[in-house]
């Protein structure tokens, strides 16, 4: 389930929202399955009350964003759509697996393209901070961190193998490619 705060428009019948002084602010919770958590209920909770003041509106996702539309049906020669295959799509930075969009962050989703355009080749966890990151002056275990979210996010496929001692590369068994064009 996931919570958007949006502020509030000037509805017929409506008593007018407080004008607006300063710049909007958008909330969006992605929340897993389940019960809240009690802090996470509450902030729910005040977001609904600020909606019912009339100082902003609560909708869920559903209302704001359309549901997905079925993905097309691969063309002959196209990679198949089978759950382990990894697909880049780098003309929207978009990552699917199989048919499903996976959501990466935009240093999970860099370092995820920089390993696969450079396939069988070991990289530095400061290589990887320079080439990536764009910088050299952060942790090493940086690196560690966001490969360890990338495969969680990209379950069921080995995509990024650890090179012990050295670094990190993408797995010679990784089903992925990476399309330029989309």
């Amino acid at each position: 389930m996931s919570v958007v705060a949006i502020p509030t428009r000037r509805h017929p019948g409506t008593r007018p929202a407080r004008p607006r002084t300063g710049p909007t602010l958008t909330i969006t919770l992605d929340l897993v399955p389940g019960p809240l958590s009690p802090r996470l209920a509450r902030l729910v909770q005040l977001l609904g009350e600020l909606a019912e003041s009339g100082e902003g509106q609560l909708r869920t996702v559903e209302d704001v964003v359309p549901a997905p539309r079925p993905a097309p049906s691969p063309a002959a020669g196209a990679p198949s759509a089978d759950a382990a295959h990894v697909r880049i799509l780098a003309g929207s930075r978009m990552v699917r697996q199989g048919d499903q969009v996976v959501p990466l962050t935009r240093i999970e989703y860099e370092l995820l393209l920089f390993l696969a355009e450079r396939p069988r080749r070991v990289f530095t966890r400061l290589q990887l901070l320079s080439s990536v990151w764009g910088y050299e002056h952060a942790v090493a275990r940086t690196v560690d961190v966001h490969v360890r979210r990338l495969r969680a996010k990209l379950d069921g496929s080995e995509v990024v193998t650890t090179v012990y001692g050295v670094g990190y590369r993408l797995a010679d068994e990784a089903r992925i490619s990476v399309d330029h064009s989309r």
